[in-house]
């Protein structure tokens, strides 16, 4: 999707609903929000980072070195812990979200520690494992 490209509503409300559906059948109403509320921060502090990414390349003329700056991130993820990493997974993707969240937090402890709480990102009783996201 480009930078300045508006996401029309319906379409977003339609997503948002596939997902809630998704879990709804197989996480009971209390657990909801230990799976949702951290993939929904995940999801926006990656696409911030990628913001952040981008905008330090066009200021710097692309340099890397400048890009790679923690100044220029307010928080730090590892290019294997973004948000389209995971979105490729095809398959296991709590395997895939499973070290993600804790890595974020160390790289992050002074903001971060502790925010994506304990969810069991493997447990396939409670979260389907498809590629859903």
């Amino acid at each position: 999707m480009v930078a300045n490209q508006e996401i029309d509503q319906k379409i977003l409300e339609k997503y948002r609903w596939s997902a809630a559906t998704i879990f709804s059948g197989t996480i009971d109403a209390g657990g909801y929000k230990q799976y949702i509320f951290p993939l929904l921060f995940f999801k926006r502090i990656s696409d911030v980072y990628d913001e952040e990414f981008e905008k330090a390349l066009a200021e710097s003329d692309r340099e890397m070195e400048y890009v790679a700056f923690a100044k220029n991130h307010p928080f730090q993820i590892s290019e294997s812990g973004r948000w389209q990493e995971v979105r490729e997974t095809k398959v296991t993707i709590g395997q895939a979200l499973q070290p993600i969240m804790p890595a974020i937090e160390q790289v992050n402890p002074e903001t971060l520690q502790g925010i994506f709480g304990d969810a069991s990102w493997t447990n396939k009783d409670r979260l389907f494992d498809g590629h859903t996201l």
